[in-house]
Order: structure tokens, then C-alpha cells, then sequence
């Protein structure tokens, strides 16, 4: 099937019973790769996930506790059959760059080498989960017709996976941003430069997608110098069936 053609009439409501979980990279200091994950929302979102044990003793000795059991794409709690695991995570700043993991598989990261300044785009066939295509799109020195030319295609069920890094408005236009609607964004028609966003919607959706972040550029608020913080989000969609 051409760019993950699907049969007509797949509607969203299948997948708004499943909201993302969002995270935020907490880091002290300056950008670092050493970073404590902190859930939002949780009874105790002030403690980082992993902790370290009390120590005793005039000899006492630093001892992790246990790690917490992780599943696919290092999510807490498994998914449903017939679900597809996912974690989507913005770059930080200009300096670490983002992910996309899908079904425990690595679609785009820095150690793939196949992502950029920008937004960065997998493309995966809604049936089988698996990847269509993906790529990253300069959005403040690329050209965004082509950007236009991968994203206007798309056959319907389609799921389409974001994940920004550094800049990734400055080329949009509007019918950019129309796109980007159109597969269940409510975020693309003012997202700006240096904004954060991740974003997961598909071809054809009849109501907006529940998986989406933003964090708007402010010097009031951003975490890094120039840069807000970095976003990561993750869930469960729904595997579109043949039958339906």
C-alpha cells in the first residue's frame, strides 16, 4: 500500500479515549544529557524516577533501589493488544536531539542519524504499525515546499508522528499549518520559532488528537537560555483494523 493507504471512513474517536502522559526533562545546570525524568500530574511529581537508597553506617555505601519494570518504548504500564506503543520526545534547545520510538522500535534519533534542526517527521501505516517513511525538514533555512510535498499526499489512516527541534516555525506558511490541522493539530496555527512541540495525528481524523504538547518560546518562562524545555510524550493508539 502507497504511503499507508487504508480503507475510507477511519474516524478518530477510536483513539480519544487515550490521552498521552506528559513529561518533562528536568536538568540542572546547563543543557546536560544527564537528566531525572519527572512525571506531571503524579502524587509525587517533585521525585524523580529512579532515587537513590539511604545510606547508614560510618561505612555506608550508595546503593540504587530498584528500577521500575518498563515496557515497550520504556513505557510504565503495557499496552493493550492490538495497540501500538509510542513515545515521542522533543529536542532540547539546539543541543540534544529528539526521538521517536514506536512499538519499541527506534524510528528517528540522533543515533540513527536522521534527524535535524527543525521538524521531525515519521510516516507509519496505521494496520501494520509499520514505518513508512521518516525525515526532518530544516524550518528555518530549508525550503518548506518541501516539507508540503511529503506531508500533502498522505492517504488516509496514515498516522503522522512530529517531534520539533530548535526552530520549527519560522518557514511554515499557511497552508502548512492547514495541513497540520487537518491531521488533528490544534497547536500548528500558532506555533512560532523556538517553540517545543510533539505531536502524533493521522490522515482523515474527523475530531482534533488527543497526543499533542506545546510550549510556547517566552524569556519568562523558557527553561534553557533562548529555548524552552524540552517535552516527551507517550501512550497507546488503537491498531486500525483491515475490517473496519
Amino acid at each position: 500500500m502507497d504511503r499507508g493507504q487504508h480503507p475510507p471512513g477511519w474516524a478518530w474517536q477510536w483513539l480519544s479515549s487515550h490521552p498521552a502522559t506528559l513529561h518533562q526533562l528536568e536538568c540542572s545546570g546547563a543543557i546536560s544529557v544527564h537528566c531525572n525524568l519527572y512525571l506531571l500530574g503524579s502524587s509525587d511529581s517533585s521525585a524523580p524516577a529512579s532515587r537513590v537508597a539511604e545510606t547508614t553506617g560510618p561505612e555506608s555505601s550508595v546503593t540504587a533501589a530498584p528500577r521500575a519494570r518498563k515496557y515497550k518504548c520504556g513505557l510504565p504500564q503495557p499496552c493493550p493488544e492490538e495497540h501500538l506503543a509510542f513515545r515521542v520526545v522533543s529536542g532540547a534547545a539546539n543541543v540534544i536531539g529528539p526521538k521517536i520510538c514506536l512499538e519499541d522500535k527506534m524510528l528517528m534519533s540522533s543515533v540513527k542519524d536522521n534527524v535535524g534542526r527543525g521538524l521531525n517527521i515519521a510516516l507509519v501505516n496505521g494496520v501494520s504499525g509499520e514505518l513508512i517513511e521518516a525525515r526532518a525538514f530544516d524550518m528555518w533555512a530549508g525550503d518548506v515546499n518541501d516539507l508540503l510535498k511529503f506531508i500533502r499526499p498522505l492517504h488516509e489512516g496514515t498516522l503522522v508522528f512530529v517531534a520539533s527541534y530548535d526552530d520549527p516555525a519560522t518557514k511554515m506558511n499557511e497552508e502548512t499549518r492547514k495541513l497540520f490541522s487537518e491531521l488533528g493539530s490544534r497547536n500548528a496555527k500558532e506555533l512560532a520559532f523556538r517553540d517545543s512541540w510533539v505531536f502524533v495525528g493521522a490522515k482523515g481524523v474527523q475530531n482534533k488528537s488527543p497526543f499533542e504538547q506545546h510550549v510556547k518560546n517566552s524569556k519568562h518562562s523558557n527553561k534553557y537560555e533562548g529555548w524552552p524545555e524540552a517535552l516527551e510524550m507517550e501512550g497507546c493508539i488503537p491498531r486500525r483494523s483491515t475490517a473496519s
